[in-house]
């Protein structure tokens, strides 16, 4: 059974859902743009036989709080920080770090801070070097370089339908297959009052992230993480080459590129659930 919670964390109504046993290895699920722990809905239902889950949404993101950009910086550092005082709330201790795309800068964040936690890494279309920022991101350099003259065109791009629904389905050959309340429930999401502003913050901040690569490629070559990556190789936002970038850090790190978009889990739930399982036993029967 998922349960869905609301717990305050630092005066901010945090909300999450969790599935599986609370005595079972724990996964702590890290969420997208412009999704939330809803994303991870298939995978709740597939390993909660087995596995403690737990997906928080941030804040300004899916059911959590949206505090006043002027009472709360949107900025990546600070998301990490409520996800780490939201950890302790929970008194999660220990547990493996399943990161897509805004995930992975939030979790990194956590695993260089307290690397004692962190068994394991499963990695979803989520960028931690120069190899997966493509063409596409060429424009929004220019953005993080220019804000005031770039921003008019970011927005429209940026959170325009016909962006929305190719986050989904990239260059997938099968656009049948994917559910188009997906992205039509984002696009209600990006429309509700403020979240313009708000996602343009924090999207300003993600050249923070790019910073931070050495740093993150650091952390994995110091410690290893038996790490897992699944990655949809249709993403029209990440380049695939950087799948097999995190082999050059972690060169045991087993990597599967799946017939998939940025959202692996739209299309691949069954093989993403089937990889994890097998992935995180294996790694279990070992500590």
């Amino acid at each position: 059974m998922t349960t869905y919670r609301t717990v305050d964390v630092d005066g901010l109504d945090i909300f999450y859902r969790e599935a599986g046993p609370a005595d079972a290895p724990t996964i702590l699920l890290l969420h997208g743009f412009p999704s939330s722990s809803r994303m991870w809905e298939p995978l709740l239902t597939r390993l909660s036989d087995a596995f403690h889950l737990v997906a928080p949404d941030y804040p300004g993101f899916g059911h959590s709080a949206t505090p006043d950009p002027t009472d709360f910086s949107y900025t990546f550092d600070n998301l990490a920080a409520v996800v780490s005082a939201f950890v302790d709330t929970l008194g999660l201790t220990r547990y493996a770090l399943f990161l897509q795309d805004y995930g992975g800068p939030v979790g990194f964040r956590l695993a260089v801070q307290r690397p004692e936690r962190v068994q394991a890494l499963v990695v979803q279309n989520t960028v931690a070097h120069e190899d997966g920022l493509g063409p596409l991101w060429e424009v929004r350099r220019q953005f993080w370089v220019n804000r005031a003259e770039h921003e008019a065109d970011f927005r429209d791009n940026f959170f325009s339908p016909a962006a929305t629904r190719g986050r989904h389905i990239g260059t997938s050959p099968h656009p049948e297959r994917y559910d188009p309340d997906l992205w039509t429930d984002e696009l209600a999401f990006l429309s509700r009052p403020g979240q313009a502003d708000i996602q343009t913050d924090l999207f300003f901040d993600y050249q923070t992230n790019v910073a931070s690569y050495p740093q993150w490629q650091q952390w994995l070559r110091t410690h290893q993480p038996p790490t897992l990556v699944t990655w949809g190789r249709f993403d029209p936002s990440f380049e695939s080459a950087e799948a097999e970038a995190f082999s050059r850090d972690v060169p045991n790190a087993e990597i599967h590129l799946l017939d998939a978009g940025h959202f692996a889990l739209d299309e691949r739930p069954d093989q993403i659930a089937q990889l994890t399982h097998r992935f995180l036993q294996t790694i279990d029967s070992h500590t």
